[in-house]
């Protein structure tokens, strides 16, 4: 007769109430709290509070240029991730600690560096206002802060999945006639399209609700370059929390709707 060992993790209705349960404490109650802070508004003053031209071209500003930070780090995010995982060079183990900087780095800190790099008395914003153009205090000098911060994300994704793709798939498909632009196109792109969209939506999201590296360098001008989390400081200091707790649910509708996008884009690029 056979012993029955225990298993180590508990069985699935313990591990999913835990789960429930942490899930609820730190997601789903705060998130509970902010909607019903909502309800002290009417319909007509919540949709005049989100509609308003400040936070609809503040909205447009987060989530274009965390878009458009997103989209950069998709690429050179891969490129670097292809760089650190098929090549031994001196040098590499301080690339790979440099792009988990980031992480480790206050964002502030990170702000502050780059608006004393990229403002037009900086090392390089100089150079930029020579040739006519500013860098810090524009939407570009706010991508460029949301790129720093928002790197490690797609190559952390992307990076084990390269390393896991066998060089014989590769080297087989060449030896077959294939051109490289085809070994990518048929044998490396399917196999890192799912982890590139997940770095991809990490990316965006982090962007969207970024703000310490960024009110240095964005300049804060209402209309122009203001952020919609800063925005939601500005009523918070204003005592306005209505209007804060509306437009946080606002930017919580968008990104979830997004992020459920790409998430199913994702699943249905994984089916086969």
């Amino acid at each position: 007769m056979s012993r029955r060992t225990s298993p180590v993790i508990p069985g699935f209705g313990l591990t999913l109430g835990y789960t429930l349960v942490y899930l609820s404490l730190l997601v789903l109650i705060p998130l509970g709290a902010l909607f019903l802070k909502t309800f002290d508004l009417t319909w007509a003053q919540f949709w005049n509070i989100v509609s308003a031209p400040r936070v609809l071209a503040a909205l447009k500003l987060s989530f274009g240029t965390a878009l458009a930070a997103a989209v950069l780090n998709g690429i050179i995010g891969t490129l670097l991730a292809w760089v650190l995982v098929r090549y031994e060079f001196f040098g590499r183990k301080v690339i790979e600690a440099m792009v988990d900087l980031p992480f480790a780095l206050p964002t502030a800190v990170a702000g502050i560096a780059l608006t004393a790099l990229y403002a037009p008395a900086g090392l390089v914003g100089q150079f930029a206002t020579d040739l006519g153009f500013k860098i810090a205090y524009t939407p570009l000098g706010i991508t460029l802060a949301l790129t720093f911060v928002t790197l490690p994300f797609v190559v952390r994704t992307v990076q084990p999945v390269l390393a896991d793709i066998p060089r014989e798939v590769e080297e087989a498909a060449a030896c077959l006639g294939a051109k490289p632009l085809q070994v990518f196109r048929h044998v490396l792109l399917p196999a890192l399209l799912p982890a590139w969209l997940t770095g991809f939506a990490l990316a965006f999201a982090r962007g969207v609700g970024e703000y310490g590296s960024v009110i240095f360098i964005a300049g804060n001008m209402p209309m122009k370059t203001e952020i919609l989390p800063l925005l939601i400081m500005v009523k918070l200091d204003q005592y306005d929390y209505a209007g804060a707790t509306a437009i946080g649910v606002l930017m919580l509708v968008v990104s979830f709707l997004l992020l459920l996008l790409i998430n199913l884009l994702q699943r249905r690029i994984e089916t086969p």
